[in-house]
């Protein structure tokens, strides 16, 4: 479906045509600022509070074990409501969805700072990763109204930016932080920049127009259940948990998902959107997301084990060779927004994960006693290529996708990208389990697979698009 020109709705007054090559007001830097930090806080705070849990553990006197609540309390929540708010952003318009949800993430934050046991902090955590995932559900929806047809590459190169320098700076942030304070401060920072966030929404952030359909809450909760014991089979099997348990919960998630798609079968804005997975453009750029992220996740969890236990380097050593990928993931992602806007996605993504593949590869094939220069330049490859993929296949995805399924085009994104993540953490767990201490670069190897096959689905996007005979 080829891009049209959006309407950038203010406060102060109507819906008002922006041109396609119109340059963005004061009112729609203001709106992308409220958006951008939105994402960077839900990102810093995943980075952050992965890095604090041992901290957090001992300050609480809780096991280990039992600490990983903290993590997956949040990711639960995101993954959950990520649908659903997504709907709510199509009915009710991706503002308010995105205001409730920021400031939902914000309160939740204090609540985070004040928690005195690992029970309350977990229940605050699941509330931070329900307002999280509010925001996550409709950013590039609001990207997408805030930029004009003919410059959506940059927005979604932007977005790409502020999400990769969270992740790349979060552990530094955390380590910064830990090193001044306790783990409280970690949460309450977020609460005088979510009211920031709060402040330029609410003067700036466009209006949309709505769906003319009823929420479905029984839908909703099929939706929450399919995902959640879906991501939560994949984290048991990561986590080596029995495997009955394992099935059993991927059976309730098959379950629920057969009742999902019967209830909402006919439905012409469906909350999990086969109809727009029905779109050949959308379908292919989805896997391609989940394929890339699949790749992603294969490498960043098994890269701290390769270098620590292959490659015996020490922790800070560690730190410092995987900041070289997000680093340059941070570069490359303006760049490709920018020329997605002249090229076809399908094109600029097939390299980029070809790139990336290359770099995987290259990685898994390092010598015994590799230089730090021979490993940052590598690692700098895969970055460069999951940099080059991401914002054409950004824009990819709500370009095909109608102005008013902005928000189920949106909610899939981060879909897509959890589902990829979750999925390559737990082949790590079955790389470890085959191989044993060499079992991440068996990872490193299956991440390069990945990568190849998602090259392979942007690629597909070249005849996809092509017009029929």
């Amino acid at each position: 479906m080829p891009d049209q020109p959006l309407a950038l709705a203010t406060e102060a007054g109507p819906t008002r045509p922006l041109h396609p090559d119109a340059q963005l007001d004061t009112r729609a830097i203001l709106a992308l600022v409220a958006i951008l930090m939105g994402v960077l806080l839900s990102t810093l705070d995943t980075a952050i509070a992965n890095t604090a849990l041992p901290a957090i553990a001992a300050d609480l006197k809780a096991p280990a074990a039992a600490s990983i609540w903290v993590i997956n309390a949040y990711q639960l929540a995101v993954v959950a409501t990520l649908l659903p708010f997504a709907t709510l952003g199509d009915l009710f318009g991706p503002r308010r969805v995105f205001m409730v949800g920021l400031a939902v993430f914000t309160v939740a934050s204090l609540a985070c700072a004040l928690a005195g046991s690992l029970p309350t902090l977990a229940v605050a955590r699941a509330l931070q990763g329900i307002g999280a995932g509010a925001v996550m559900s409709v950013n590039i929806a609001l990207i997408r109204l805030v930029y004009p047809a003919s410059r959506l590459g940059r927005g979604m190169g932007l977005n790409a930016l502020v999400g990769s320098v969270g992740f790349a700076v979060g552990p530094t942030v955390a380590s910064l932080m830990l090193a001044l304070g306790k783990w409280p401060w970690l949460f309450a920072v977020n609460v005088p920049l979510g009211g920031l966030a709060l402040v330029f929404g609410l003067r700036a952030l466009p209006r949309s127009t709505r769906l003319q359909h009823d929420f479905d809450p029984l839908t909703a909760g099929l939706t929450a259940l399919t995902f959640a014991t879906l991501i939560g089979a994949l984290g048991s099997a990561a986590q080596r948990e029995p495997w009955p348990l394992v099935l059993g919960t991927l059976a309730v998630s098959a379950v629920a998902g057969a009742l999902l798609l019967q209830r909402q079968k006919g439905h012409p804005a469906p909350m999990l959107p086969v109809d727009l997975l029905a779109r050949p453009m959308f379908l292919l750029s989805t896997l391609t997301a989940m394929g890339s992220f699949a790749a992603q996740g294969l490498a960043f969890v098994s890269l701290p084990f390769y270098f620590e236990e292959v490659l015996h380097r020490d922790p800070v050593q560690t730190g410092f060779l995987m900041s070289s990928w997000p680093i340059v993931v941070a570069a490359a992602a303006p760049i490709a927004g920018r020329l997605s806007d002249r090229h076809p996605p399908g094109l600029l993504g097939g390299i980029g994960l070809a790139i990336m593949c290359v770099g995987l590869a290259s990685m898994a094939l390092l010598p015994d006693n590799p230089s730090a220069l021979n490993i940052v330049l590598r690692m700098a490859v895969c970055g460069a290529g999951f940099g080059f993929f991401q914002s054409p296949n950004l824009r990819a995805l709500m370009s095909s996708a109608p102005p008013e399924r902005a928000g189920g085009a949106s909610g899939m994104v981060g879909m897509a990208r959890l589902i990829g993540q979750t999925t390559g953490a737990a082949l790590v767990a079955l790389c470890f389990g085959l191989v044993g201490t060499h079992g991440s670069v068996a990872a490193l190897a299956l991440g390069a697979v990945f990568a190849a096959l998602a090259a392979a689905a942007s690629s597909a996007r070249l005849w996809a698009a092509r017009p029929p005979i």
